[in-house]
């Protein structure tokens, strides 16, 4: 297994990605849609262990969205991660978002908007979550999950490549979409951001998940 780093790639990769088109919402059919927003809550931008508060600069463009999906009826879900005192993932992770903490809450800013249904998941991928199943059973006729949140190479690249694979087994059609002002991810000593983010984006499009660099609003 080859991992050595490449600076001269690494850096086309940014200059790529980073010149990646806005869609607009004129080509997002309402009816056939659905909004998923992974883990936009306080244990991961505003307080706890694990929070980075560089993950705040994605609430803007994520809030404008919701508004207008509130505004055309477009099913949205919000994850948020929410653990018992003794879960296995604590071996992995140090405690955070214990069940019933401000950190398991969706942030202020898009609470006070609603009009989405919270779905709480007890691993880093809530495609498993028996909220997301039955919310899944329920929705066959969407084709389009337009997916936000944090962090971009954990819980979002968790659910896309989940979703993804579970539609192509089924050989059902459907789009998954993330746009880049939407996600994020933390930094710490061992885990650079920006490789972190580069490296999950590489493994979304290469796996068909459709990457663009945010949503222009126009109605």
């Amino acid at each position: 297994m080859k991992i050595k780093s490449d600076d001269i790639k690494m850096k086309e990769y940014e200059q790529y990605f980073s010149s990646l088109p806005f869609i607009c919402t004129e080509k997002i059919e309402s009816e056939k849609t659905v909004f998923v927003m992974v883990d936009i809550i306080n244990g991961f931008i505003r307080e706890g262990v694990l929070h980075d508060k560089e993950i705040e600069n994605i609430i803007i463009p994520v809030k404008a969205f919701l508004e207008y999906c509130k505004r055309k009826n477009i099913k949205s879900i919000a994850f948020s991660d929410c653990h018992s005192q003794d879960s296995c993932e604590f071996a992995t992770f140090p405690p955070h978002c214990i069940k019933g903490s401000n950190e398991c809450k969706i942030v202020g800013d898009l609470s006070k908007i609603g009009g989405f249904e919270i779905i709480e998941k007890n691993s880093v991928n809530g495609f498993h979550a028996s909220g997301f199943r039955k919310f899944l059973e329920n929705n066959m006729d969407k084709s389009c999950y337009i997916v936000c949140g944090d962090c971009t190479d954990i819980c979002v690249l968790n659910f896309c490549l989940s979703l993804k694979t579970f539609f192509n087994e089924i050989n059902k059609s459907a789009e998954i979409l993330v746009p880049l002002n939407m996600i994020e991810t933390f930094h710490a000593e061992k885990h650079d951001r920006s490789f972190a983010n580069i490296s999950a984006l590489s493994v979304m499009e290469t796996n068909g998940i459709k990457l663009v660099g945010g949503i222009e609003i126009n109605e």
